[in-house]
């Protein structure tokens, strides 16, 4: 009678660390590290858990050596159909809770495939049009280079709205701009 809360005292203390044990880690998408006693959504994907409760974590490990082992040895010794089924069963029970657990639903890895390839399209239609204008720019600054060579005045307004004909100064300054457009555009 004197050992009774003694006993008991360790039993509950026993029994409270089991939960303490059984801890899932995970990160969200923005990064942030979430720890429970129940297991992530099903959304975060098996990169993202950082721990697995210890019989989790064991029983995912040897289910698959388990389940094969279990499966062998029903087989041969071709026993009694209940024990065959039993084991069967057991084995069955050992590979659903081991298999990995879906980490998107059908309809989340639909819209992720949809914007993903959304996102393709977009980048391609971008990398045309920047294809589209380099061409263009090199093209416009080949004709640019054309009249600046052919010795004719060439007239332009200034930043005060006056008209002043171009130097040979400004010609090379003009030729040499439309040299580096031309470098970098026309490939």
């Amino acid at each position: 009678m004197r050992f009774a809360p003694l006993v008991c005292t360790a039993l509950l203390l026993a029994f409270g660390a089991l939960p303490a044990l059984a801890q899932w880690k995970w990160k969200d998408s923005q990064g942030q590290v979430h720890v429970s006693d129940r297991p992530p959504p099903r959304d975060v994907q098996d990169k993202d858990i950082v721990q697995r409760p210890a019989a989790t974590a064991k029983r995912a490990a040897s289910a698959p050596a388990t389940t094969a082992a279990a499966a062998s040895a029903a087989a041969p010794l071709g026993g009694s159909g209940a024990a065959s089924a039993a084991a069967n069963e057991g084995a069955a029970s050992a590979v659903n809770a081991a298999a990995p657990r879906a980490t998107t639903d059908p309809e989340l890895a639909a819209r992720k495939a949809k914007a993903e390839a959304e996102q393709k399209a977009k980048a391609k239609a971008d990398e045309e049009r920047l294809a589209a204008q380099r061409r263009d720019n090199c093209q416009r600054a080949r004709q640019h280079i054309a009249t600046l060579q052919t010795g004719q005045r060439i007239a332009r307004n200034n930043a005060q709205g006056e008209r002043e004909i171009l130097d040979d100064k400004g010609r090379a300054a003009e030729v040499a701009m439309a040299q580096r457009v031309i470098d970098s555009d026309c490939r």
